[in-house]
Formats: structure tokens, C-alpha cells, sequence
């Protein structure tokens, strides 16, 4: 018998996500009945604007508010399973489970790290609502073993997220090629939303130290924070590379734009997962990404990728390396693509998840 599932996000952000609720719904409905709630006028509600969705507005003082309207929904759609990923949602929707009559299974997908113990009475009275918590990382599972005690935990259930090997317009490729006045560049990018702790500005400091040589860099993503993006103009001006720097803005072609980079860079402190470097590997572009958490479990140093300390100065030099060695480069690439085909297959991943779901 098939389950009605609920993909529920009140997040207003649109970064990897929001944007993997959206995977999980469009594969979650070839399977079975799936629903979408979000934000009206959300990131998320306007990038999946054709899909039929139902509106609930986030309510931070009076959580009771969105709560109700959502169990008269889970009501009269027979809801069985709500999934969940943004932790802020975690309270609406266990107080909604508790005011509706069919108290559906809640799931949720956990793609941040955990870093302190839940065990006051307000966590867990919301764990023991919980059914299953999805780990994107195994990383991420130990911590969730770690800091919920084992009377109030949910299962704990690790599956990696994943991505599409897609087909990619080389017209389009040249189009944008043209529309940045690319040529024969050694082309450095670095995509997601541009705020601080996504590191654009460690990307231009080691790019100002190469600038001596024939490389461009790419910033691709929407800004955050107006602020920010100033101070990392302003930081290009200071170096003299402004005709090195280009920022592209948001983008849904990011496929196309990887198909341009020689060299994509992930430069957060400590990502939890890392979805844009199987992006970029999928792309067969090689990638170099601070060495710290789930990363780790996608990047085999020197082997499909490189890892940095997160400091300019060892990224000038992973750059020079590449720049340098092009067979070395091309190498990695080729591998990075591979453990993408073997290990992130999207697909396989979302079908796992749903078994791990519906079970």
C-alpha cells in the first residue's frame, strides 16, 4: 500500500538544502503520493514554481499557528510520513503531529552538524516524537549518536546525498564562455551563496598571489549580504585583479558554468556534506577543498581531488600545482568523476533514502 508522504521546508534560503528537498519530492512522487509545503515567496517556492505546493508562513513566537494549519492538512490529505530537513521546522512540526489525529511518522534529513548535547527536557520531548533521523555523513551519524541520549534517540540512519551526471549543452557552455570573454584562461570557480563563511575572500587572497599568472576566477552564487560582496569587491580592487574576478550572480546553469572552471574549490571551515564538489566532479573538473569534515568522506587526497588547510597560502600552492601540472589535473578529474558513479549516483541515493523512509 503506498504512503502519503509530506516534504515540508519553511526555509527562505535556496542553497543545497532547499534544494534537496526538491530532489526528494520529485522522486519521492514517481514512487508514491507526495506533497510539498513551503514558504509562499520563498527561495525555494520560486524555484519550484511550477510544482503544485501548499503555503505555510513560519510563525518563530507562536509556533501554535502554522502548527495547527498543519495538522488539519496532515488530516485531510492522510498524511503518514512528514519528512523534514531545516531544524527551525523541527517544533511546528511536532506540535502538529501531536493536535492531529493521524500522528504521522516524522523524518528528518539532518544536513548540519551537531555540536552539543540534547538532553534538556525541551529536546527531548521533540526526539521522542521523532521516528528517524537521515545523516548525510557518517560524520554526521556519530555526532547524533554522540550528543542524543540513547533513551530518547530516533533511529539514526546514514545515506549520502547525490547528483546527476547530466548531459551538458555545449552550445550554451559557449555561450557563456563568450558572455565573460573567456579564452584560454586557466579558470578557478567557486559556487554557493557568497556569504563569509563560504571563504570567497581566502579564493581572491590566494588568487592575488598568482597573479603573475594566466588564471581567472569565477565566483558563482547569490550574495547573502550585500555588505560582504562589497567588502570582497573592494578586497579585488585592493589586490589590482579586478580584471581576473568575475562575479556571475545566481545562476540555475551552475552544470554549465562548472563545464568552464579547470578547477572548482569548496572553502567553508567545515562543511557538513559538500554537495558542490560531487557537482563539479560530476562535471569531471577537478576540486580542492579544505580538509575538514564531509568532504573527507568524498575527497581522497591526491587521488580524485586535493585538500587545503584553509589558508591562501596552501591554496596559491594546490592551484600553482594544477596550473602547473595539467596531466595531474586531468587525472583527478577523471577519478573524482568516477567515485561520483560509484558512491553519489543520485538515483541510487534518493532510492535508498526512500526505502530508509517508507519502511
Amino acid at each position: 500500500m503506498k504512503k502519503n508522504i509530506l516534504e515540508f521546508c519553511l526555509s527562505k534560503d535556496l542553497g543545497g538544502l532547499e534544494l534537496f528537498v526538491g530532489s526528494c519530492y520529485k522522486y519521492f512522487k514517481t514512487q508514491t503520493n507526495c506533497k510539498l509545503i513551503v514558504e509562499k515567496n520563498s527561495k525555494l517556492d520560486l524555484f519550484f514554481k511550477d510544482e503544485n505546493k501548499f503555503y505555510i508562513k513560519r510563525n518563530k513566537f507562536f509556533p501554535f499557528i502554522p502548527a495547527f494549519k498543519l495538522a488539519k492538512y496532515i488530516d485531510k490529505n492522510n498524511i503518514d510520513i512528514i519528512h523534514f530537513h531545516w531544524t527551525k521546522d523541527i517544533n511546528i512540526i511536532v506540535i502538529a503531529k501531536m493536535l492531529s489525529k493521524k500522528k504521522p511518522k516524522i523524518i528528518q534529513s539532518r544536513h548540519m552538524n551537531i555540536t552539543r548535547f540534547k538532553d534538556d527536557f525541551y529536546h527531548r520531548w521533540l526526539y521522542k516524537n521523532i521516528h528517524t533521523i537521515h545523516a548525510v555523513t557518517f560524520q554526521l551519524k556519530d555526532q547524533l549518536e554522540k550528543y542524543i541520549p540513547n533513551d530518547i534517540r530516533p533511529n539514526i540512519e546514514m545515506v549520502y546525498l547525490g547528483c546527476e551526471i547530466k548531459k551538458v549543452d555545449q552550445k550554451e557552455v559557449d555561450k557563456l564562455r563568450q558572455l565573460y570573454n573567456l579564452n584560454n584562461e586557466f579558470i578557478i570557480g567557486i559556487t554557493g551563496r557568497i556569504e563569509e563563511q563560504k571563504g570567497q575572500y581566502i579564493v581572491i587572497e590566494a588568487l592575488s598571489k598568482l597573479r603573475n599568472l594566466n588564471i581567472k576566477l569565477m565566483i558563482v552564487g547569490l550574495p547573502m549580504d550585500p555588505k560582504y560582496l562589497e567588502e570582497l569587491k573592494n578586497k579585488v580592487l585592493e589586490y589590482e585583479i579586478k580584471d581576473k574576478v568575475i562575479f556571475t550572480g545566481f545562476t540555475k546553469k551552475i552544470n554549465e558554468h562548472m563545464q568552464l572552471f579547470d578547477v572548482d574549490i569548496l572553502a567553508t571551515p567545515n562543511e557538513t556534506f559538500g554537495l558542490v564538489l560531487i557537482e563539479a566532479m560530476a562535471n569531471q573538473v577537478c576540486v580542492i577543498s579544505t580538509n575538514k569534515g564531509g568532504p573527507l568522506e568524498i575527497i581522497d587526497n591526491n587521488q580524485n581531488g586535493l585538500l587545503f588547510d584553509r589558508t591562501s597560502e596552501d591554496l596559491k600552492e594546490k592551484i600553482q600545482l594544477l596550473y602547473e601540472n595539467r596531466t595531474l589535473k586531468e587525472y583527478l578529474a577523471k577519478e573524482g568523476r568516477k567515485k561520483v558513479q560509484k558512491y553519489f549516483n543520485k538515483d541510487i541515493q534518493l532510492n535508498k533514502l526512500y526505502k530508509k523512509v517508507v519502511e
